[in-house]
Parts: C-alpha cells; structure tokens; sequence
C-alpha cells in the first residue's frame, strides 16, 4: 500500500533543515560582530551579509558607540573621584569602571580583564580607543597615558578635560538646537502649509465663487 506520509514527512523535515541553515549562515556575520565588539568603521565590511543581518548590525553598532559616547562624561567624574581619594590611574579606571552600567563599562572591563591576564597597560587602552573611535574618549586615554609617563597630578587634569567635554557637548547641543527651525522648514512649507490652505484658505474662496454665481 501506497503511504503518502512515508514521502511528505522526510520531505518536510529536509525543508526545514535546509531553512535552519540558512538563517543560521544569515546570521552569523551578527553573533560574530556581537563576540569581537566590532566598531562602526568596521561594521560597514558587512555590507555584503545579508539584509537581515547588514543594517541591523549596522544600526547595532551605532547605538552601542552612542551610549557608550554618553557615559564619558560620567566616567571622567568618577576618574576625578578616584584621583582625588589618592589612587592611581588604573585603579581609579577601575573604580570608575564599577559605577558604569553601559556598553562603555563593558569595553572598560574587557580591558581591564586582559591586562590582568598579563597584557600591556598602554597597550590595552590604545586597543580600545582604536576599538571604539570616540574622541572623548581617546582624550581620556591621552591623560591617563601622559600623566602616568610624565608623573603630573591627574586630578587636574581630569577636572580640567571633564570641564571642557562638557562645555563642548552644551555648546553642539546649542548648534543642534539652533539649526533645527531650519531643518524644520521644508516640512513647514511643503506638508503644513499646503494643508492649511486646504482647510482654511480653499472652502473661503469655494463659498465665495459660488456666492458669486
């Protein structure tokens, strides 16, 4: 006797290793991105993936290095904090490491795990900064660099570039702010006004040409 089951399960089950497979290929360039911690810079070499997995990777990247930008400001107090109780650069990274909560931290901590294993102080925060390309960040990097080389006093040089990281986010804060009516005004001319004529301006004219005739 004839089984169709004994055709159409085997059949089934085949398609739908095939399907697993494909996303699991689809979505590798993800999880490896995810594991390396890759940057920005580097996550455009994902362009050829897959459209599922390219611009979410993408958009990914940028919204960890955006945060991660965010929580400087608050690292460069938490230095400052450290310096200021008497302890060196790198315990007052990693005290300043335990206050984060954010992809910033996490970056810190890997950092701060591999020179406990035995890699170079230096070396770990130049790999870092060349990890994520924030400019604040590397500013930090250069002070606790030149003053561990040089032996000057960190806490002032900590106060000092937290103070100027902070006037000049206010200031492209300002810079924002003040271009926005502008970027607005397309919006404003082509979508608003249009449809506040339809509402206010045509029913006047159409009452009035029948008014007329």
């Amino acid at each position: 006797m004839f089984s169709h089951d004994r055709f159409v399960i085997p059949w089934a089950q085949a398609r739908t290793n095939r399907t697993v497979v494909g996303v699991a290929r689809a979505a590798r360039p993800i999880f490896t991105a995810a594991l390396t911690k890759i940057s920005a810079s580097e996550a455009s070499d994902f362009s050829s993936a897959p459209e599922i997995g390219g611009s979410r990777l993408r958009r990914a990247v940028r919204g960890r290095l955006t945060a991660a930008d965010r929580e400087i400001p608050q690292l460069l107090d938490l230095l400052a904090a450290g310096a200021t109780a008497g302890l060196a650069g790198q315990l007052a990274l990693v005290r300043a490491c335990s206050g984060l909560r954010g992809p910033l931290a996490d970056e810190i901590e890997a950092s701060l795990r591999a020179v406990e294993l035995g890699r170079r102080w230096r070396d770990e925060l130049v790999a870092l900064v060349e990890r994520l390309r924030l400019p604040d960040l590397r500013r930090v990097v250069a002070v606790l660099t030149r003053t561990e080389m040089l032996g000057t006093p960190l806490t002032e040089s900590l106060i000092d570039l937290a103070a100027d990281v902070r006037a000049a986010r206010a200031a492209a804060a300002s810079e924002r702010a003040r271009k926005a009516p502008v970027k607005m005004l397309f919006q404003l001319v082509f979508l608003v006004l249009p449809a506040f004529l339809l509402l206010t301006v045509v029913p006047v004219l159409l009452s009035t040409i029948r008014s007329l005739s």
